[in-house]
């Protein structure tokens, strides 16, 4: 079998991949009758609820031992009004990327992981224009943050995949 390949631990086919990336629509808060609401924004970096709430789409990066690769999570954190502001005023700038992170609030239950990952406190590191920030987990004994700091086996990433392939096929 090739490495593009694996053997699924949920339905024993084979399938491509795994996947290094899954990704979340929205923040676990959105509800797509938002969508209608003048006050209410969502679209592919930047979600705003009610005027209220803002939200920041970035990565949760885990580096695979046998392969020097990244397993990406992309996720949805939230941040304070003034730190939203702010990512949103520099957003197309050059040189974001030396801003100082912006404190947020994990904002998806990631399947998988117990406890929940709802709500896990986060930095948000802005990177270079074109690039989604990265989201650094307050460094806790929870099992997303273990795997950030130490990294994941590709055993690991099949299982995920598996995972989210089946209960969640389009990636989340």
């Amino acid at each position: 079998m090739s490495t593009d390949q694996f053997v699924c631990g949920m339905c024993g086919a084979v399938h491509s991949g795994p996947p290094l990336s899954f990704a979340a629509p929205a923040p676990d808060y959105w509800e797509p009758d938002m969508a209608d609401d003048e006050a209410c924004l969502l679209d592919s970096d930047l979600c705003v609820i009610s005027g209220e709430q803002f939200f920041i789409r970035g990565l949760i990066e885990l580096p695979v031992w046998e392969t020097g690769e990244t397993f990406t999570w992309s996720m949805w954190v939230s941040l304070s009004h003034a730190s939203f502001t702010r990512a949103v005023d520099v957003w197309e700038q050059p040189g974001r990327e030396s801003e100082p992170p912006y404190f947020g609030w994990l904002s998806n239950a990631i399947a998988g992981y117990e406890p929940s990952t709802l709500n896990l406190r986060t930095n948000v590191h802005t990177r270079a224009v074109g690039e989604l920030p990265y989201i650094e987990l307050e460094p806790t004994g929870h099992p997303l943050a273990i795997e950030q700091r130490i990294g994941v086996s590709m055993s690991r990433v099949e299982e995920i995949a598996a995972l989210h392939l089946h209960e969640h096929p389009q990636g989340r």
